[in-house]
């Protein structure tokens, strides 16, 4: 036991075991890489099995201390190289290396196991098991030699590696889980693996290429990749911070061709992303309407309603012919019944039979009074008001705001139209015409609708509480523009066609050109 008292015993074991670490790690990654290849249930043996022979094999080998000193000496030569037992294994291990780890990087950089759609295939058991038993081999030479060179007590070699490998046995899976998630680091493993089946063909042709040089650069790469997993941790961290239906939205518009006109972090990254995909996937109405149901719950009530000055209602003070024909004139069918002014609704009725009711001689706000109006508040979520509009059957809702003063009405056709685009009725004009190389735009036209036709994404923000192209104008002039007055919203001009003293009737939008570089 005094042999247990010896510091340099002690010191040649700790470093031994710290060698055998390292010199096992560039096997523990290949080990990595090719356990992914097999089904998870039987990842864990293949990797228990794999280190169980490398041990078995270094202790071995170890045991052959004499027969491992004459795989040194030089069996034949070629020309100016000599080579020996141990330069051939080498050789043959480096070539194997380089094949595999060739291989393996063209699979992951050609992605094949997604190609086809289809479940992933996997490898077969014994297949694997075999590759990495020629690993084993391969890398146990190097480090049973190692051991042999560092230290000459059997004992303490046999030591060094069976603690090195009970390490290496207890970091495999944490190492291949690691690994198998980060597919960045299984490309820079793969680079390592080169390397080192490089560098053990040069050792088999006589050329020594130091550890130290190897490992440094190995380390540096390391840092760099720390450096770069660091930088996608925070990154998801800050993509997790923003609503999943906002990032999904903006996946798919990506996915659809569509610009964007805010700066991203990683712009230039979605640019190549964008010129690799398929600008013609969809056509205009399919990314209109694809559009329009990922960006509705992100809208507010008023950017769907009628407003306020375009309800057509019936006031049932006035007298029955005059109701008549105005029923008549309008090619509405449903109307909604006040008491003088537009805020003392009575009900909703539809209009052929408020025409019968009026045959038979009813007072119209008693026969509307059957019918009470369905009122919202204009803070309601577009979401929500859909289970609103199906429960009114077929009729429209009211809304309202905190004064219980009417700003609009929707009806199921004002939700279609916020989603597939306008559909004018038969005495209305479209919102917005295309005028040569601008268009001309209603002052009351949504601005969700204008944003898709012109393709852009400056127009809405979510800290703005306007809806209309005549709310963001008058919110840019900070005033009420006049007539012949143009705004600015680079890269558009709005000029203002028709406004009166309180309100902007209609505008003309263009594109502003890119000034032409001279030279």
């Amino acid at each position: 036991m005094e042999f247990l008292l010896d510091p340099s015993i002690w010191a040649g074991l700790l470093t031994l075991v710290v060698l055998e670490i390292v010199l096992g790690i560039d096997n523990l990654v290949f080990i990595a890489i090719l356990a992914d290849k097999l089904p998870p249930k039987q990842r864990d043996k293949a990797r228990l099995i794999g280190l169980s022979l490398a041990l078995i094999m270094r202790l071995g080998l170890l045991s052959l201390i004499s027969w491992m000193v004459t795989l040194t000496r030089p069996l034949f030569s070629v020309a100016d190289f000599s080579f020996s037992g141990r330069d051939l294994i080498l050789l043959v291990g480096g070539f194997f290396l380089l094949f595999k780890a060739t291989m393996e990087l063209h699979e992951r950089l050609e992605n094949r196991e997604h190609i086809g759609g289809g479940a992933k295939g996997y490898a077969s058991f014994w297949s694997v098991v075999i590759q990495i038993v020629v690993l084993d081999a391969v890398f146990s030479l190097d480090a049973v030699i190692t051991a042999v060179g560092m230290v000459n007590n059997l004992a303490i070699m046999m030591t060094a590696v069976v603690i090195a490998m009970g390490v290496m046995l207890l970091a495999s899976k944490p190492l291949t889980r690691f690994v198998n998630a980060h597919p960045t680091v299984v490309v820079l493993c793969l680079s390592f693996l080169l390397m080192i089946g490089l560098s053990l063909v040069a050792e088999g042709f006589g050329f020594h290429i130091p550890k130290g040089y190897l490992y440094a650069a190995i380390g540096f790469s390391i840092l760099i990749e720390l450096f770069n997993q660091i930088a996608r941790v925070n990154f998801l961290r800050h993509q997790s911070k923003r609503p999943m239906r906002e990032r999904t939205a903006e996946a798919i518009q990506r996915l659809m061709g569509g610009r964007r006109g805010g700066h991203t972090d990683n712009g230039e990254q979605e640019s190549e992303t964008l010129k690799l995909m398929p600008q013609e996937t969809f056509k205009d109405e399919e990314r209109y309407m694809i559009n329009g149901v990922l960006t509705l719950a992100s809208r507010s009530v008023r950017s769907i309603m009628t407003p306020r000055g375009d309800i057509s209602w019936v006031n049932a003070e006035r007298p029955a012919d005059e109701i008549r024909v105005q029923l008549l004139d309008t090619p509405h069918s449903l109307f909604p019944v006040c008491r003088g002014e537009l805020d003392e609704i009575v009900g909703v009725v539809r209009a052929k039979e408020l025409l019968v009711a009026l045959e038979q001689g009813i007072d119209v706000a008693t026969y509307a009074a059957a019918m009470p109006p369905v009122i919202v508040p204009e803070t309601l979520d577009p979401i929500n008001l859909l289970g609103v509009l199906r429960r009114a059957r077929g009729s429209f809702v009211v809304v309202s705001n905190e004064f219980g003063v009417v700003q609009g009405l929707i009806t199921p056709l004002d939700v279609l139209e916020a989603i597939a685009g306008e559909f004018p009725d038969e005495d209305e004009t479209p919102d917005i015409v295309a005028d040569g190389e601008g268009w001309l735009v209603k002052g009351g036209t949504d601005l969700h609708s204008l944003q898709q036709l012109l393709d852009t994404q400056m127009l809405v923000k979510p800290a703005d509480d306007h809806a209309s192209l005549a709310g963001l104008l008058i919110a840019q002039k900070g005033q009420l523009p006049q007539a012949g007055e143009v705004i600015a919203l680079p890269p558009f001009a709005f000029q203002i066609v028709s406004a009166t003293d309180y309100r902007i009737d209609l505008v003309r939008v263009t594109r502003e050109k890119a000034p032409v570089e001279e030279g």
